[in-house]
């Protein structure tokens, strides 16, 4: 695979701010040193947690990244609850998890709102992990690649091809996330690569082979190698299973292997 892989912890609502610093630093002692080398790590705590993480990543001169689970697409102003991306990037936050289906279907995040928010963190020199999914209804009705391939051009409107080779797409299917389901390798295989077509069909060739495609979707030590193996699949965007370091560096060490 020419293209590094990369491995995020989502570790969602999950974790206070102790929790995490135990979590990230046996992270880091569980995985091998060489294997930075051939895969990116990113974690993505709570907004409560990202300071403390912070710290022990640059004290302890650790080669995790930090990331983030959401922002809003302004700098500032009346939004209650909301996150700047300018206050992350002062954190030296590296990457930020937009259009999670989580974000979509509890709290109505649309593509447009996506699209704002991929602009919003490149500007603010940070990478998006834009996500994109299928319900098991749309699934079942053979609608996946409609879905998806809509939320993925939608979400990249007006967006650099320069911009789009440098960020990671993670597809993760609906039906599949926190239920303990996963889609096949093939069949996350398949997505990856329309996704990959749908890039090449709205830029070029080159930003298609570029860009960084996760899947998403109860990923676990035991299903990681197989889905590290598929051409078109370039890590993975984890939930649950990121919350044991142990299991976690598992299917860290699955992606660098690919």
């Amino acid at each position: 695979m020419s293209r590094k892989p990369i491995i995020s912890g989502n570790w969602k609502m999950n974790l206070n701010h102790w929790e995490a610093i135990q979590t990230v630093q046996k992270l880091h002692y569980s995985l091998p040193k060489e294997v930075y080398r051939d895969v990116d790590v990113s974690v993505h705590p709570p907004f409560t947690d990202i300071r403390s993480v912070q710290t022990v990543i640059e004290s302890d001169e650790l080669e995790l990244q930090l990331g983030a689970q959401h922002c809003h697409w302004e700098e500032k102003g009346a939004f209650t609850g909301e996150i700047s991306p300018l206050f992350l990037a002062k954190l030296d936050v590296k990457l930020v998890v937009c259009g999670h289906s989580e974000r979509r279907d509890l709290f109505g995040e649309t593509d447009e709102m996506v699209n704002k928010k991929v602009k919003a963190i490149f500007k603010h020199g940070m990478t998006p992990i834009m996500c994109c999914g299928e319900s098991l209804e749309e699934r079942e009705a053979g609608e996946t690649e409609a879905k998806v391939l809509g939320q993925v051009v939608a979400g990249l409107d007006k967006v650099k091809a320069d911009q789009v080779a440098s960020m990671v797409i993670a597809y993760e299917p609906i039906w599949a996330i926190g239920t303990g389901k996963t889609a096949t390798s093939e069949d996350a295989q398949a997505v990856c690569k329309a996704i990959r077509g749908a890039v090449a069909a709205k830029y070029d060739a080159e930003t298609a082979a570029e860009v960084r495609i996760q899947y998403g979707g109860s990923v676990k030590a035991s299903t990681a190698e197989d889905l590290m193996a598929q051409p078109d699949i370039d890590g993975a965007l984890v939930g649950g299973a990121s919350l044991d370091p142990e299991e976690f560096s598992r299917i860290v060490q699955f992606a660098a292997r690919a």
